[in-house]
């Protein structure tokens, strides 16, 4: 079977993501963490283990900057569209209409991911950068590279629910409104009910409950995130191709 009719719509998508600004967004979002943690460490007195660095940087990025991230992704996807109000040439084309929207959400989730990887990286260099210039603040302890990934990684996938939903409402709506609306009320809402039991159940708090120190409301967390976070791309992605762009 000739593979290329299921990957050019990925490749086209990709390289449109290639000239606009979510490579930029890409790199800026883990750099804002990475240069946060580096002048901190810098007014630090005494050295401080690795834990405390990285669990702090994936702290900031499950509870903030990922749910904004997610946020101005997908309502930069979607735009990308919209904007020039492309939809009716792209759903008039001759491949099935899932293959196109199927095409966007592999490539925001392929850049959340890769943004997940850079928050790891960059908070590595710059503690490394940080301990060079005073290296009485050289971290103490081991650098656990596998639990580290592990920890974002899980913080990855629990974020599937609320990047789907990010994704079905930014694709469904022309205005770029309704998607900020969803993303900036769930990001809200997160914040102000950070020690709430329940937030287990919400999806923009998933991410950040693996780090959670009951063990049950991580491995809630992950599987709702994960497990709904399919069910709801499925659904999007066929009640998309059936309806028309409002």
């Amino acid at each position: 079977m000739n593979a290329s009719p299921f990957l050019a719509p990925l490749f086209v998508e990709a390289r449109k993501l290639n000239r606009s600004l979510a490579a930029l967004l890409a790199v800026a979002a883990p750099s804002l963490i990475a240069i946060f943690v580096f002048f901190n460490m810098l007014r630090g007195k005494a050295p401080q283990p690795w834990d405390m660095w990285i669990v702090s940087a994936s702290g900031i990025w499950a509870f903030f900057m990922l749910p904004m991230s997610v946020t101005a992704l997908t309502a930069l996807v979607a735009h990308m569209e919209h904007g020039p109000k492309s939809w009716d040439h792209l759903r008039a084309l001759p491949l099935p209409r899932w293959r196109i929207y199927a095409a966007k959400m592999v490539c925001v989730l392929a850049l959340v991911a890769l943004m997940s990887v850079l928050v790891l990286a960059m908070t590595w260099g710059a503690v490394t950068l940080a301990a060079t210039i005073k290296p009485e603040l050289q971290p103490v302890g081991d650098f656990d590279l596998a639990r580290y990934a592990a920890i974002f990684g899980r913080m990855y996938l629990a974020a599937l629910l609320m990047i789907s939903i990010q994704l079905w409402v930014a694709l469904r709506f022309a205005s770029f409104v309704p998607a900020l609306a969803v993303g900036i009320g769930g990001t809200f809402f997160s914040v102000v009910a950070t020690s709430a039991k329940q937030g287990v159940f919400f999806p923009w708090q998933m991410p950040v409950n693996m780090l959670a120190t009951e063990a049950w409301r991580g491995q809630t967390a992950l599987g709702l995130g994960l497990g709904l976070g399919v069910v709801v791309l499925a659904a999007a992605l066929l009640h998309l191709s059936r309806r028309e762009v409002l």
